[in-house]
């Protein structure tokens, strides 16, 4: 007779016997490294081409804002000169100059330069201690203009040239229209310089993405060829040169927002010295203002966008290319 084991013990057996452990899911590899060599000199270009693009714009930003003052400090003022002649009682044509404008409308005011001021006007040429009376200096009248509603010009330089033969009227209309023009071409080469800069930084990208392509090609065609998207390996690339290029825009905003900081805290340190107020007469204050910083701001965003979209279609337009090679060969 042949004894049978029981099934018991066996299923006991099986229970106990380990069970093989669940494999970990395995960790995907990015399609682009996350740190390589051209990612490392990609950032470092963006940070130099962010920086010169933020410098530019900065400073076209100070001249616009300084070639502004000026011109509203020279369109608020209209200026009378009156030449010494013979028999001329300087005193009597300065007052009856002064009177002939003012009946003006659109003159707010006007101040006679007295002797004092007019021999502090000629020291730096003439020095310290110098008899004004002695000298045929031409003596002025300032006329503080209405910039809302300004007065007929023409009209009123007709009759000071009447009532004062000597008498000139100047409304620094030339010295306005030569700073509207400086202001404006000072804003378009500042345009053209920002174009040429985000252009050079568009084909750097192109010329990074094509080398990320041409290092992890295998891959790519793979991903490719069995079936996946070309969004989606185009998605891979936007997201890798979005984070490059925030990267190093936000290093070159930074670095430009520093520079105009010194800029302005030396400004602001040198303003009683010669250097100082020369700056600040060709310049201001170097201060960009609120408006400045959010150019600067808007130009990383821009950059950091213009580098992800830019590696976008270079991708798109690589797949397009390779698949119309397969349909080619096929």
């Amino acid at each position: 007779m042949i004894d049978v084991p029981a099934p018991g013990p066996v299923e006991e057996d099986a229970a106990e016997r380990p069970q093989p452990a669940e494999r970990a899911p395995r960790k995907t590899a990015p399609i682009v490294p996350a740190q390589n060599i051209a990612g490392r000199a990609l950032v470092v270009v963006i940070a130099i081409m962010t920086f010169l693009s933020c410098v530019t714009f900065g400073a076209v930003t100070l001249v616009r804002d300084t070639a502004s003052v000026w011109e509203n400090q020279i369109s608020r003022e209209a200026t009378i000169q009156i030449k010494p002649a013979d028999g001329l009682d300087m005193e009597i044509a300065l007052a009856t100059a002064a009177g002939v404008v003012s009946e003006f409308d659109g003159v707010k005011g006007t101040r006679i330069v007295d002797r004092a001021a007019t021999t502090r006007l000629l020291e730096p040429w003439l020095g310290s201690g110098f008899d004004i009376e002695q000298l045929p200096v031409p003596r002025l009248v300032i006329v503080t203009i209405d910039e809302s509603s300004p007065p007929d010009f023409a009209a009123m330089r007709t009759a000071v040239s009447t009532a004062v033969p000597s008498a000139t009227l100047d409304d620094h209309r030339t010295w306005v229209d030569r700073l509207v023009a400086m202001a404006h071409t000072t804003v378009t080469i500042g345009i053209a310089v920002l174009a040429l800069m985000l252009s050079a930084t568009v084909m750097t990208v192109v010329f990074a993405t094509r080398g990320a392509m041409a290092g992890n090609g295998h891959i790519i065609e793979v991903l490719h060829f069995v079936g996946a998207e070309a969004q989606f390996i185009a998605r891979q690339f936007r997201t890798r040169f979005l984070f490059t290029g925030m990267k190093g825009a936000a290093a070159g905003g930074l670095a430009a927002i520093i520079v105009f900081v010194l800029f302005s805290w030396w400004s602001s340190r040198n303003m009683a010295t010669p250097q100082g107020d020369q700056a600040a007469a060709l310049f201001g204050n170097f201060a960009i203002g609120s408006a400045g910083y959010l150019g600067v701001l808007m130009m990383v965003v821009i950059i950091g966008a213009l580098t992800a979209a830019t590696s976008h279609a270079t991708v798109v337009a690589y797949l397009s290319d390779l698949e119309g090679g397969q349909a080619d060969g096929g």
